[in-house]
C-alpha cells in the first residue's frame, strides 16, 4: 500500500491525525477505517460488535488506537469514548441501516439513528479536540416525488419507511446542531465544521448484511440455494463502496481547511450505474454463473421504487466524481467474493490501491 503513496492523498491532511469512525465494524465503516489507516491516520472506532461472521472488520485485522464496542444510545459511553481518544475528525457511519428491519423494530431504528446522533453531537460539543464532523446519511432521505435528473440537495426531505424517516430526521438534527452550536465559536473561539453526505446503494467485497442484494446473492451462490428476489423492478444508484468514501474524505479535508462545505452533499454513481435490481442480478450472473434466482411474489413492505441522485453540486464545488463504471464496480465485487470463497484471499487492499490508481489516471485532485 505504501508503494502507491496513499498518505499524500487528500493533501496529506489525515497523516498523523486522530480520526474517530463510528460504525467501524460495519461494511462502510470497515472500508473507511482501512483507507484512513492507509492514509497514516491514527484511527479509533466506536460501534457495536459485528452482526455477521465472517466480518470484514475482523478479516482486515487493522491496528487501531481504540476499538470501543459501545452503544451510541448510551450517552455516557459515547462521552467517555470521545474524552478518551480526543479525536480531531469524526466520521459518523453507525446506524441501523436496513429498511426491512426498521419495519420490524421502528423504535430501535429511531433510537439509534436519531437519539444516537444527538448523543454523539452532545459529546462533540464538549470535546475540545474536534474540528470536523462528517455525518453519512443516505439517498433515502428525500421525499418521494418525480425528480428529473435525480434528487438534488435542495429537494424536500421525507421518508415512508422508518429507516428513511430516521435518516431524514438525522439531516434535520445535523442542520440544527450546525446552526445552533457548531457554527458558533465557543469560549476558546473554536468552530466545528459539520457536513452530511448522502450516497446511493453501495456494493463491494466484505458486505455480509441481511436483506441486501449482493450478500444475499453471494450466500446463495456459496450454498447452492436459489435467492428469492424481491422487487426486481426497483431502480437504485449502484456504486462501489469506495466511491462515497472518497467524498466523505474529501469533505473532511475541506472542513479541516476551513472551507465552507458544512452542508449536505450527494455522492452517486455515473448514469450507467443507476439500474434496476433485476439488471444488476443479470450482470452478476454473467460473472458468477452459479447464482440462481427465483422471484418472491409475496407482498413486501414498501420501499421506494426509484432512487437517483443529482451530484452536480459535488462535482462542481468539491471536484468530486465517480471513478469506476458499472461493469468495473460489479466485476471488482464478484472478484472479491470469489477470491474469498475459493482461496480465502482478501482483496480489499488491492481494490483500494486499484481505485486510487484509476482516480489518479482520471486526474482527480484528491488523488494527485
Amino acid at each position: 500500500m505504501e508503494a502507491v503513496g496513499l498518505s499524500a492523498l487528500f493533501g496529506g491532511v489525515y497523516s498523523g491525525r486522530r480520526v474517530l469512525v463510528t460504525g467501524h465494524t460495519g461494511f462502510k465503516g470497515s472500508w473507511l477505517s482501512l483507507w484512513l489507516h492507509s492514509l497514516g491516520a491514527n484511527v479509533a472506532g466506536l460501534a457495536l460488535d459485528p452482526e455477521q461472521s465472517p466480518s470484514h472488520w475482523q478479516q482486515l485485522a487493522l491496528p487501531v488506537a481504540m476499538d470501543a464496542r459501545r452503544d451510541l444510545r448510551d450517552p455516557n459511553a459515547v462521552q467517555q469514548a470521545l474524552e478518551q481518544f480526543q479525536p480531531e475528525v469524526v466520521f459518523h457511519l453507525a446506524a441501523q441501516a436496513l429498511v426491512r428491519r426498521s419495519y420490524r423494530d421502528p423504535a430501535a431504528t429511531f433510537a439509534a439513528n436519531v437519539g444516537g446522533l444527538v448523543n454523539l453531537f452532545e459529546a462533540v460539543c464538549s470535546c475540545a479536540s474536534v474540528r470536523a464532523v462528517v455525518n453519512a446519511t443516505t439517498d433515502k432521505v428525500y421525499e418521494s416525488q418525480v425528480a428529473p435528473g435525480g434528487y438534488r440537495e435542495t429537494d424536500p426531505l421525507g421518508g415512508h419507511d422508518p429507516y428513511s424517516a430516521s435518516k431524514a430526521c438525522a439531516e434535520i438534527v445535523s442542520a440544527s446542531y450546525r446552526l445552533s452550536f457548531f457554527s458558533q465559536p465557543d469560549s476558546a473561539g473554536r468552530r466545528i465544521g459539520l457536513a452530511t453526505a448522502r450516497s446511493g446503494n453501495v456494493v463491494g467485497g466484505g458486505d455480509w448484511a441481511e436483506d441486501r442484494l449482493v450478500p444475499d446473492l453471494v450466500r446463495a451462490a456459496m450454498t447452492g440455494t436459489p435467492l428469492m428476489l424481491r422487487n426486481p423492478r426497483a431502480t437504485r444508484p449502484w456504486q462501489h463502496v469506495l466511491e462515497p468514501l472518497s467524498g466523505y474524505l474529501l469533505l473532511g479535508q475541506k472542513l479541516l481547511a476551513g472551507e465552507s462545505v458544512d452542508q449536505a452533499w450527494n455522492f452517486g454513481p455515473p448514469a450507467d450505474a443507476t439500474m434496476e435490481v433485476g439488471e444488476v442480478v443479470r450482470r452478476l450472473q454473467e460473472q458468477w454463473p452459479s447464482f440462481e434466482v427465483t422471484h418472491d411474489d409475496r407482498p413486501q413492505p414498501h420501499e421506494a421504487a426509484l432512487l437517483a441522485l443529482d451530484c452536480t453540486k459535488s462535482q462542481e464545488r468539491l471536484g468530486w466524481r465517480p471513478v469506476w463504471d458499472a461493469d468495473t464496480t460489479l466485476q471488482r465485487t464478484v472478484d472479491w467474493y470469489r477470491a474469498m470463497d475459493q482461496d480465502g484471499e482478501l482483496l480489499s487492499r488491492a481494490d483500494l490501491a486499484a481505485y486510487v490508481g484509476d482516480a489518479r489516471r482520471a486526474g482527480l485532485a484528491w488523488a494527485t
